[in-house]
């Protein structure tokens, strides 16, 4: 059981470091988008091709056209957000009880 513990608790550090990560990579584009970026730049290409497959989903399945912006970003932060308060604090909160 200790064991498995601790792969619980290094499965919920690892999720919530790749979250925040992919959060800031989201912010990040969306700031960029402000300043019409350069589509050649090797960073904005990254940016796009790590981060368009989700928000072209939240897009597909909220449609937004009448509102003017874009707030798939938000709606991904918000997800995130969830997954770290609840995915993640509840494979911690397990993993403390294997212990």
């Amino acid at each position: 059981m200790f064991l498995l513990g601790n792969l619980l608790e290094a499965v919920a550090l690892v999720l919530g470091m790749v979250l925040q990560l992919f959060m800031w990579i989201i912010i990040i584009r969306a700031l960029i988008s402000w300043v019409n970026p350069d589509p050649y730049n090797p960073i904005v290409q990254f940016l796009y091709k790590v981060t368009e497959p989700v928000l072209f989903t939240i897009r597909k399945a909220l449609p937004m056209s009448g509102l003017g912006i874009d707030i798939s970003p938000l709606v991904v932060i918000l997800i995130i957000y969830f997954l770290q308060i609840f995915l993640v604090q509840t494979l911690s909160d397990f993993s403390s009880m294997l212990h």
